[in-house]
């Protein structure tokens, strides 16, 4: 999906305005319903009932969203309170229309027009399950002062006690550059109108934005289609995923859908493989087949029961002996993708099975983990490889890559992922907060799904499980890049939502993409 900066996104709203005859109000109205459905889905999953929501709006039109959110979402059955960083006599135009609005409704609003007025909130420490932050819009530009500042500092404060939604860009940051120049609001979730914001994605906002949901406010696609986006990156959204996964035919059997080989594990590191093998299994392919050492066959088999486990010759340490690719070598064709890397170690002959693979291979292949770390010293050989590859780093791992520091890595991600691209010409997927799908004379593509929670072992492993399962189907191997690290990052939220960012391990992430995948396909 495009990315505008806030200048493209205001002429957006003035064509559709004054060539299009959609009122200002209007689509006001629709950002509201923007932010009280994205409000609905978050306390559905997390089955909360009967929610309290607390608006902190200001006087201009990012607060005026937040009035005819308030709207909604009374509607909707919530108790809502509005606080106003301002006062009534100070909201004009459509958002004072919907401030008279949201009064008919009953809705209570309390005015704290100065700092002091905040000073005295703090000391009575109120709050609600789920805190909209409507203070300040893409037209804000400094640091936020006077009461707004302070009203950002509360919701940081009691954001510990409830749920913290931005409307359009987190109050404080700069909605082209992503700069906070003073306070700024931590949001768990932005829900910004019509087109992301290129701040949003920049490596500056990334405490700030939380996930990214984008609401539908009705622009004309004309408009859309002819502004120019923000150059070199775009976001990875699910609007653009559904049109990849087409609808399963009625006479499906288990071959229609692609067979899957994952190379990994070693002795004591079951694991690994195992839950890439749990992931490929809910990706929608039909057949996953598992090469581990010998040892691990009942450990791996009993941990992934819908996957065809096979044994194979190993190392003195209990990795794959290159003598595996002896009997393999000969059966890759029949597979539509392979994976390797989960486990497998850096023993001398997992970097043998990994040549062995680019040199015979002619289907897609994933290289993560070790498979990647074992090539470490001559990345550039991946360029030769005779099928199409993708490589799933972390920044540890990129590092090794390309010889530079994790810290250099992570100063440019995007930078760093076309670099690798150029290296290897393989897709590149560079994992961590904002991970970046990157090839060849392509866009940088950037996913904000997922959390904190998932920065635990295991995830990994699931995400490249998931992705040779989507490459088996026939997916091209950017398309499925991107759609995994979208699905791998929303079964994560999905599971934080559902319990705790805390609590969750890969295991839950993986129970939860076949609900991740409702949001890319409806069947």
């Amino acid at each position: 999906m495009k990315l505008v900066t806030s200048a493209q996104m205001r002429e957006i709203d003035r064509r559709a305005i004054a060539e299009f005859g959609i009122a200002g109000a209007d689509l006001m109205d629709r950002a509201g319903r923007g932010v009280a459905d994205a409000v609905r889905h978050l306390a559905d999953i997390a089955g909360s009932v009967d929610s309290s929501v607390l608006i902190f709006a200001g006087r201009g039109n990012n607060g005026g969203d937040g009035f005819a959110a308030a709207r909604h979402l009374k509607e909707m059955g919530f108790d809502v309170l509005v606080w106003l960083a301002g006062t009534e006599s100070q909201v004009q135009g459509d958002a004072l229309k919907h401030l008279e609005q949201m009064k008919g409704e009953g809705i209570d609003l309390e005015e704290y027009p100065s700092r002091e007025d905040w000073d005295e909130v703090f000391r009575r420490w109120e709050g609600a399950e789920f805190l909209v932050d409507a203070l300040l819009g893409t037209g804000s530009t400094g640091p936020a002062r006077g009461p707004v500042a302070r009203a950002i500092q509360y919701i940081n404060a009691i954001a510990n006690d409830g749920f913290v939604v931005s409307v359009d860009i987190p109050s404080g940051i700069n909605a082209d550059t992503g700069v906070a120049e003073g306070d700024a609001v931590n949001a768990d979730v932005t829900v910004t109108m019509g087109l992301p914001k290129a701040g949003l994605v920049a490596p500056a906002a990334l405490e700030f934005v939380g996930g990214i949901e984008v609401a539908d406010i009705g622009l004309p696609p004309e408009l859309v289609e002819a502004s120019p986006a923000v150059a070199d990156r775009e976001l990875i959204y699910s609007f653009e995923l559904r049109r990849l996964l087409p609808r399963r035919v009625r006479a499906s059997h288990k071959g229609t859908y692609g067979n899957v080989l994952l190379i990994g594990g070693a002795r004591g590191y079951a694991g690994a493989i195992a839950l890439a093998a749990r992931a490929a299994s809910r990706s929608g392919t039909g057949l996953v087949t598992v090469l581990v050492p010998e040892s691990l066959v009942p450990v791996v088999a009993g941990a992934s029961l819908e996957t065809m486990v096979r044994g194979a010759a190993e190392t003195a340490t209990g990795s794959l002996a290159a003598a595996a690719m002896d009997e393999w070598q000969g059966r890759l064709g029949a597979f539509d993708a392979i994976m390797a890397g989960p486990g497998l170690t850096t023993h001398p002959d997992s970097r043998a099975i990994v040549l062995a693979l680019l040199e015979h291979g002619r289907c897609p292949i994933v290289l993560d983990a070790d498979a990647l770390n074992v090539l470490a010293p001559d990345a550039s050989i991946l360029s030769k490889a005779k099928c199409p590859v993708v490589i799933t780093p972390h920044p540890g791992e990129m590092s090794r890559l390309l010889g530079l520091s994790a810290a250099e890595i992570q100063d440019d991600r995007c930078a760093a992922a076309r670099r690798a691209a150029d290296l290897t010409h393989a897709t590149v997927v560079l994992k961590g907060a904002g991970t970046v799908v990157a090839a060849r004379e392509r866009p940088a593509f950037i996913n904000m799904t997922g959390n904190p929670g998932m920065a635990k072992g295991g995830s990994g492993d699931a995400l490249a499980g998931l992705m040779a399962g989507l490459l088996s189907q026939g997916l091209a191997p950017f398309d499925a890049a991107k759609a995994a690290v979208f699905l791998h990052g929303r079964a994560g939220d999905m599971a934080a939502w559902r319990s705790s960012q805390t609590g969750i391990v890969a295991g839950d992430l993986i129970n939860e993409i076949p609900f991740a995948f409702r949001e890319i396909a409806w069947r």
